[in-house]
């Protein structure tokens, strides 16, 4: 089952990569975060308003969950802006590196890093770095390859900061309540001043993209979880595979061609992040 469901996530993830990366540029970051964060937000009420308020649900859990929330919005904001400017087969890989992430702040948090992790991690960054300066042979149009890999690296600390905060509440309280935050922030501090100003954009072939991008990330996560609670290792290395997946469905369905550093560069963040998953 964890291997059906880390494969899941990772299907269902690189399809909300594939659409969260055609909307930011059809509608723009801010609009393209407010729809997909209220599709979310329509999904899991009704499951809060069921389970009602968790017995867990402390003052401390209460300090992660919004750590969680604004670490899993802003990391969604530098990534869709990435996105808006890089291509997915490299801005996706270095956002993979969430995990990796999250598991260095544990490391700083306290506990103990093996010696192989700490390769690994530097095999990771050694990756991002020719990610970002690896010449791209075929560019897309307004592409800023530096500039993208700079913005995405940013998103996949702010990601892993959330991760990390979300890990001390993963097994307290219900994903409902884990996803809620990001989208009352998303509604309230995004959502409802864009519509305020008429600024909030919409088209009618973004709207379908808006709906794929919000149920991906929604079953996604559940998908992830279910998995988890049978082997966290073989769903989180399967989960990461969301990004070499939206590099190959980014070439056959956008045409996004990689160069050959690119793809080495894809690769070595793939294999490391995978084998730390592994090894940890």
């Amino acid at each position: 089952m964890s291997i059906l469901f880390g494969l899941l996530t990772a299907l269902f993830f690189a399809a909300g990569t594939l659409a969260s990366s055609r909307l930011v540029r059809m509608i723009g970051p801010l609009s393209a975060i407010s729809g997909m964060m209220l599709v979310g937000l329509v999904i899991i009420t009704p499951m809060i308003f069921i389970s009602g308020i968790p017995e867990k649900l402390n003052a401390t859990n209460m300090i992660w969950l919004i750590v969680g929330g604004l670490g899993n919005l802003c990391g969604l904001l530098l990534a869709y802006a990435a996105f808006r400017i890089g291509k997915v087969g490299v801005v996706a890989p270095i956002l993979c590196t969430e995990g990796a992430i999250a598991a260095t702040i544990s490391g700083l948090a306290g506990e103990s890093i093996a010696p192989i992790v700490i390769f690994l991690l530097l095999v990771i960054v050694g990756g991002v770095v020719l990610a970002a300066i690896a010449p791209d042979p075929v560019p897309v149009e307004n592409e800023q390859p530096l500039k993208a890999a700079l913005i995405a690296t940013t998103g996949a600390i702010i990601f892993g900061i959330g991760l990390f905060a979300t890990g001390n509440i993963s097994g307290e309280l219900p994903l409902e309540w884990i996803l809620l935050p990001a989208r009352i922030v998303t509604l309230i501090c995004i959502a409802i001043p864009l519509l305020v100003l008429r600024k909030f954009r919409m088209t009618r072939p973004a709207a379908p993209l808006i709906l794929l991008a919000g149920l991906a990330e929604i079953f996604g996560y559940a998908a992830y979880t279910s998995g988890a609670a049978q082997s966290v290792a073989i769903t989180a290395v399967l989960a990461s595979l969301f990004a070499p997946i939206s590099a190959v469905a980014a070439y056959l369905l956008f045409r996004e061609r990689l160069g050959r550093q690119q793809v080495v560069a894809v690769v070595i963040i793939v294999t490391g992040v995978v084998t730390l998953t592994l090894v940890s």
